[in-house]
C-alpha cells in the first residue's frame, strides 16, 4: 500500500482520502492544543500561507495520547486553534497515532520512517529522560512519542523525512520547500 491508500476522518466524520493531495507535497503531523509545543502551529501556519499555492498540503490529526494534552472536543480544538493561530490548514477527526486504535495511516507512516532521536539540546535531552520513566525501550520502537512529531510526504507519495518535535521548525520548513 502507498500514502494514496489511506484516509483519515475529518470532524464531521466525513472520511479524506490521501488521494486527493497526489501530487502535493503533504506535511503529516499529530497536534495537542495543551503542550508545551504547541506554539509550533504559529511556523505551521506561515508554512501553510507561504508555499499552499506552491503545493503544500498540512493535515492536522489532534491527539490526547501524549499527557491527555487535548481534552477538548473536536470543535473545541478547532476553535482554539483557529482563534489562538489563525489556521487555515484542515483539521482531522481526533484521533489515536499509536496502540491497537492507532490511524493506519499513522500505522503506515511509521513503518515508512522510524523514530531516530530527538536530537541535541535542552529539549531533547528533556524529552529523552521523561520517555524514559515511560517507556525503557522507546528508542528501539517507531511510535510517536509526543504531540507534533511531524512526517513530510514528497509529491510521489514518498514519506522522505519524520521530525520529532524538539527539532526546529526552520529545519521542517527546509525539508518542505527543498521539494516544492
Amino acid at each position: 500500500m502507498s500514502f494514496y491508500d489511506y484516509s483519515v476522518m475529518n470532524p464531521q466524520g466525513e472520511e479524506v482520502s490521501m488521494k486527493q493531495f497526489e501530487g502535493k507535497v503533504v506535511l503529516v503531523v499529530n497536534t495537542a492544543t495543551g503542550c508545551g509545543f504547541t506554539p509550533h502551529y504559529e511556523p505551521m501556519e506561515a508554512m501553510y500561507e507561504k508555499y499552499h499555492e506552491q503545493g503544500l498540503e498540512i493535515l492536522d490529526v489532534p491527539c490526547n495520547q501524549f499527557a491527555g494534552q487535548t481534552p477538548g472536543t473536536d470543535e473545541e480544538i478547532h476553535q482554539f486553534c483557529t482563534l489562538k493561530y489563525n489556521t487555515q490548514f484542515p483539521q482531522m477527526k481526533k484521533s489515536d497515532v499509536n496502540g491497537e486504535n492507532a490511524l493506519p495511516l499513522f500505522q503506515y507512516l511509521k513503518s515508512q520512517k522510524g523514530f531516530e532521536g530527538f536530537g541535541h539540546g535542552p529539549a531533547a535531552l528533556a524529552m529523552g529522560v521523561m520517555l524514559k520513566k515511560l517507556d525503557k525501550d522507546y528508542k528501539n520502537n517507531p511510535d510517536i512519542k509526543w504531540n507534533f512529531t511531524k512526517f513530510v510526504v514528497d509529491r510521489q507519495g514518498n514519506v522522505v523525512a519524520r521530525f520529532e518535535p524538539t527539532e526546529n521548525m526552520k529545519k521542517v520548513e527546509e525539508c518542505v520547500a527543498s521539494l516544492l
